[in-house]
């Protein structure tokens, strides 16, 4: 008799690609029908006009790649002192995953946490550190959201403003806020118990989850720790902007650093919404013709400024997909 422990882990591993498959399929056809109705010719025009200065965005981004490390690597550092390049290396193949590949932002996490544990951390506490600094990740980001939302209302000076845009915030804090209480409650035992007697080797599985719930707390009692990767955090958000406003005043269309915080936050965040769809694809070239517009730019010069940010992901994913699997394979 077949053991009904074996039946749905591949049936959510299908499940979860039909859902994948889906969003970037959708993506595709909002990319492709937002592209043709602005005029190809005139984009590619834009975008050529940057010449050279695709590369320095795309190298500039190294910076706050680098400080989102270091919020990373001052989580772990109380407990565990990791040599920085793991660190990095891993954040910087997590990003590639989960921007080139349909992973829904989960499966670079999850391969960061295995290449912390192949360096010799313990399983649970790599995991654990991913899971702390991915939440203190979106607390930087709801903080920067705020600060865009901010400089947004200032400049729009009593002109009508989409509420939608505060109740996207206020769903985005209390999600944010929602995930912490439940890891302080033990969120990966809960997870185990529901799927205690569906999952075979239950046992297995509940120890390993009460092991991260354990490491968890355990990270979570390093307030300066988590003082100093917020730091980090915000200050990789910020640095990012700067990726933004260097985009554009290559593209020839250059804007003040407070416009390039509220494009880079606002769109961000709705990148962050569209998660089901790879990439954002589609979603973020329509978000950035709706923030462009505000600040004067031209349809085809913020879907440049979405293709400058496509080109540096492609110029710096690939790369370290290719890392990533040679590493596989060795």
């Amino acid at each position: 008799m077949t053991s009904p422990a074996r039946g749905p882990a591949p049936c959510q591993h299908a499940r979860l690609a039909a859902l994948a498959s889906g969003g970037l399929a959708v993506g595709v056809g909002l990319f492709t029908a937002l592209v043709v109705y602005l005029g190809v010719d005139e984009i590619a025009r834009t975008l050529a006009s940057a010449g050279i200065g695709l590369l320095w965005v795309a190298l500039f981004h190294l910076v706050p790649l680098v400080a989102s490390a270091l919020g990373w690597w001052a989580v772990l550092r109380p407990v565990h002192r990791p040599p920085f390049a793991t660190v990095l290396s891993a954040r910087w193949i997590a990003e590639s995953i989960n921007q080139l590949l349909p992973a829904l932002h989960v499966g670079g996490n999850v391969v960061r946490a295995q290449r912390l544990a192949r360096a010799g951390i313990d399983g649970a506490l790599a995991g654990a550190s991913v899971v702390v600094d991915i939440t203190l990740h979106l607390f930087a980001q709801l903080l920067f959201t705020a600060l865009g939302l901010s400089l947004l209302v200032a400049r729009l000076r009593g002109a009508p403003f989409d509420a939608t845009l505060l109740g996207g915030f206020a769903v985005s804090a209390l999600a944010a806020a929602s995930f912490y209480v439940a890891q302080r409650r033990g969120l990966f035992g809960a997870m185990a118990t529901v799927l205690r007697g569906v999952v075979e080797a239950a046992e297995r599985l509940a120890d390993g989850a009460g092991a991260i719930d354990a490491s968890i707390d355990r990270l979570y009692r390093q307030p300066r720790a988590l003082a100093v990767s917020e730091v980090w955090h915000v200050a990789s958000w910020l640095l990012g902007a700067g990726e933004t406003w260097l985009a554009l005043r290559f593209l020839g269309h250059p804007v003040d650093l407070t416009s390039a915080v509220v494009i880079e936050g606002l769109g961000e965040a709705i990148r962050t919404v569209a998660f089901p769809i790879p990439g954002a694809l589609g979603v973020q070239e329509g978000g950035f013709v709706l923030l462009g517009d505000v600040f004067g730019l031209t349809p085809d010069v913020s879907i440049a400024l979405s293709l400058a940010k496509r080109v540096r992901e492609l110029g710096l994913g690939v790369p370290g997909l290719v890392v990533w699997q040679l590493q596989r394979r060795r």
